[in-house]
């Protein structure tokens, strides 16, 4: 794909490891696709990748680059961002892990903090785009951010040919559409199974086909800081609506650590 060929040499390619506990634990063959030895420590800079660097192709008089994030897309996108020779500015949640927020600012961005709502994320960052003239690249509803994280599985068809189907973690979707996306194009047989945390609901928006969520959005008590935001996004979820399994993996924080908890000792 474009995306896959726009990032290449820019991002890492990141290896398949197996594990033969997990395989008989399950009785399956198990793959792992592990993100986070990826560039600033997770999938996000695939898709800020990609976006900036399409960006500059296209508007190469762009002024500079912002986005709101609990931290991964941020640290992302302010890579990214230097990478191109473009300033950055992320908006953060003052709940955000402050580790994260001292990364954005280590790979040369600035940090605004804003209230952890998803309105507040929003407003915040729409405001300084339009005072400063800067271009939004939200963390996941955004089509070149999508793509950019679908790249995954362009690689895992390649590493693993035969692979009948990728479970996938989801927040707001940017992840599981762009892997749906790409894995459906290069294989239909192919299933993917989303990944959620237990108060999410997703499952019942899947089988009822339509958004079920509360409004205005809201964010989620949940040990996978990563994985707050409740609803998907309005480009991710007719892609996740049309292209995914109905029946998801639905954890909760117990499930979560004792899942760590079994990598750590058991992974090495």
């Amino acid at each position: 794909t474009a995306a896959a060929k726009r990032i290449v040499g820019r991002v890492h390619r990141t290896p398949i490891v197996t594990s033969r506990t997990v395989n008989n634990l399950t009785g399956l063959e198990v793959f792992f696709k592990p993100e986070n030895l990826q560039k600033t420590g997770a999938f996000k800079i695939r898709g800020a990748v990609n976006a900036v660097m399409r960006l500059k192709e296209e508007a190469s008089s762009t002024k500079g680059v912002v986005t709101h994030s609990s931290g991964n897309h941020g640290q992302a996108l302010s890579f990214a961002a230097s990478m191109a020779g473009l300033p950055c500015v992320v908006v953060v949640p003052e709940n955000a892990p402050a580790v994260k927020a001292r990364a954005i600012e280590g790979y040369g961005a600035e940090v605004i903090f804003c209230k952890p709502t998803p309105t507040a994320r929003v407003e915040t960052c729409e405001k300084i785009a339009s005072e400063r003239g800067f271009v939004v690249i939200p963390p996941y509803d955004h089509p070149d951010v999508m793509a950019g994280q679908g790249t995954i599985a362009c690689e895992l068809l390649e590493q693993i040919e035969e692979l009948d189907a990728i479970l996938v973690p989801v927040s707001g979707g940017g992840l599981s559409s762009g892997i749906a996306l790409a894995a459906k194009h290069l294989k239909p047989s192919i299933r993917v199974f989303l990944v959620e945390p237990s108060d999410k609901g997703m499952e019942k928006c899947l089988q009822a086909g339509e958004r079920l969520w509360p409004n205005p959005p809201q964010m989620m008590k949940t040990i996978a800081d990563g994985l707050r935001l409740q609803q998907v996004g309005q480009l991710t979820w007719p892609v996740l609506r049309d292209l995914v399994e109905k029946r998801t993996v639905a954890v909760d924080d117990e499930e979560i650590v004792a899942g760590m908890k079994f990598v750590f000792e058991r992974m090495k």
